[in-house]
């Protein structure tokens, strides 16, 4: 009989100290029903108010959780590189920690990648919690970004995603030092599909894509 699939749950976190446990809680749900092995592989970019300490604990105390710890802030995309640097399982899934990707939207996922799908979107059906100019300002830069850089990025697909084991060793050999890790998984091929959801509002704690953090990040996938 062969062993049953890997997911990997690639989640970049900088301060989410309230979020977390509540998280692991609900990623572990969403497996309790399901014949896939998992990992929750937090990646602390830096945190400071004791987040990175309590993934440290989990991790001794549960097969299910390895944590990788930068050694300071190097921001949300680095992060996700770093942590599917380090991601072993056949379908890698990546997520914030917030809350705001709701972690039962993994199940969905998981059956269009067993469909044979190699990229799997999460895109927003509505977007709860977020000031009007955001969502402005993210309709305007999907249209901008796919007309200059002529990759058909889905609109409202944020970094929730699904991506197959063989997507992960392509996105390995692209060393970029200014990533935008949503625009490069695009670019890379393969069968892609995707999954609607509804994005929840932040459940704890702040926000760590300010309007001018967004302005940044869509300037460097632009010029990328």
């Amino acid at each position: 009989m062969s062993s049953p699939k890997k997911i990997t749950i690639v989640v970049p976190f900088l301060n989410e100290k309230e979020n977390l446990p509540v998280l692991l809680e609900r990623v572990a749900g969403v497996f309790a029903e399901r014949t896939e092995d998992w990992e929750l592989l937090l990646v602390d970019d830096g945190s400071t108010d004791g987040s990175a300490e309590w993934a440290v604990a989990q991790a001794q105390a549960n097969r299910h959780v390895r944590v990788v710890r930068l050694s300071r802030n190097f921001g949300h995309q680095l992060a996700i590189t770093a942590g599917l640097d380090r991601s072993d399982g056949d379908a890698v899934v990546v997520m914030d920690a917030d809350l705001q990707d709701p972690p039962e939207t993994i199940g969905p996922l998981i059956d269009k990648w067993r469909e044979g799908y190699e990229v799997i979107y999460a895109v927003r059906r509505s977007r709860a919690g977020e000031t009007w100019s955001k969502k402005f300002l993210a309709a305007g830069f999907y249209r901008v970004f796919r007309r200059l850089a002529k990759v058909n990025i889905p609109m409202d697909a944020g970094d929730f995603r699904l991506v197959d084991r063989c997507v992960v060793d392509a996105l390995r050999e692209m060393r970029e030092l200014h990533r935008f890790m949503r625009g490069l998984t695009c670019w890379v091929g393969f069968r892609q599909a995707s999954v609607a959801y509804d994005r929840a509002a932040r459940f704890a704690g702040e926000t760590k894509y300010p309007v001018w953090k967004s302005a940044r990040l869509a300037f460097d996938a632009i010029t990328s």
